[in-house]
């Protein structure tokens, strides 16, 4: 059976008819907040209930319950805090209780209802996070250079950024559908952020011998220097599909979401949100999300037992390898 929604409601903050009409013609009046692409990916995907239960951006209590303890404030699992970072000026004269437009470029995607505006240690959020404050992680590198201010608030989506790999994107409510018209009862997600090669066609075939259907879920958007292209990623798995695999077993879709390289506490998050999408089961192999050796190879295994209420089933696969005796 789908997986019931991560805090057991798939939140949806997509705005649309009259009400869409009213929020546009009230946006003109706002002050606006200018986000980047991984901010815009954020948005979207609270929105669309890839981040339930959350519905709008951390607001201080959820943050720092998140960033000490990996719950929210109510004791849901949650181990990245989902954050909105601005700089003084950008917020001048904004005050908490306030409505912002928030726009990606020219293109006005939502109004947040700013709760909360507060400051945040990014040296003790690296610590945390990334286990440590070492530079050279891409994760650190990227959360030192973020603004000062944080503000938490629910959103409200009017528009979506259009992305160029958009016919390949499914959002809960549509892969639930999916998942149930082909009858269904379980899923295995498998994250990636690598074009796919014989170890991943071994683990996810492995799998599919323990469940109903495979969901394919490689992420595009901002990652290290050195790692694959998004559209590679994309045709090496449309040629996998399309010759090697079972059609009636496998869904794919692109989820834009950035890599953070926080190993076990983003393993839990993948799986958290792989859940939202339906699935009943999750995939977590070596290293995952790792980045060089900041963390062990099978650590992302051991922070699972610390969460027997996540509401998803990992699949602990080690690494293959070719044997050549």
């Amino acid at each position: 059976m789908v997986s019931k929604p991560h805090g057991a409601r798939l939140v949806n903050r997509v705005v649309s008819g009259r009400k869409r009409e009213a929020l546009l013609r009230e946006a003109e009046e706002l002050p606006k907040i200018v986000v980047s692409d991984s901010l815009a990916a954020d948005l979207e995907n609270i929105a669309h209930g890839v981040y339930s239960p959350l519905e709008g951006f951390l607001t201080q209590e959820d943050y720092l319950h998140v960033l000490h303890d990996m719950r929210l404030s109510n004791d849901i699992p949650w181990t990245i805090p989902i954050i909105l970072d601005v700089d003084p000026e950008e917020i001048s004269g904004i005050r908490e209780g306030d409505e912002v437009a928030i726009s990606y470029g020219d293109l006005l995607m939502a109004i947040m209802n700013v709760e909360e505006i507060y400051g945040w240690d990014k040296h003790e959020y690296v610590k945390q996070v990334y286990k440590t404050d070492d530079r050279s992680h891409p994760g650190v590198a990227k959360t030192l250079k973020r603004k000062e201010l944080l503000l938490g608030g629910r959103v409200d989506l009017i528009d979506h950024f259009h992305s160029r790999f958009e016919k390949y994107t499914l959002w809960p409510i549509e892969t639930r559908l999916l998942f149930k018209e082909r009858g269904w009862r379980t899923i295995v997600g498998f994250q990636t952020r690598n074009v796919p090669h014989l170890g991943h066609e071994y683990v996810q075939k492995a799998a599919l011998t323990f469940v109903d259907g495979l969901f394919i879920n490689p992420l595009i958007g901002w990652k290290k220097p050195g790692d694959f292209k998004d559209e590679v990623i994309i045709k090496a798995y449309e040629a996998l599909l399309r010759h090697y695999y079972p059609k009636d077993s496998v869904i794919f879709a692109v989820l834009a979401m950035e890599m953070r390289y926080a190993g076990p506490r983003e393993a839990i998050h993948h799986a958290i949100v792989r859940k939202n999408f339906g699935c009943t089961h999750f995939i977590v192999g070596r290293d995952h999300a790792g980045v060089g050796n900041f963390y062990g190879p099978y650590e992302a295994w051991e922070i699972f037992k610390e969460f027997p209420d996540l509401g998803i089933t990992p699949l602990f696969i080690r690494e293959s390898f070719y044997c050549k005796k």
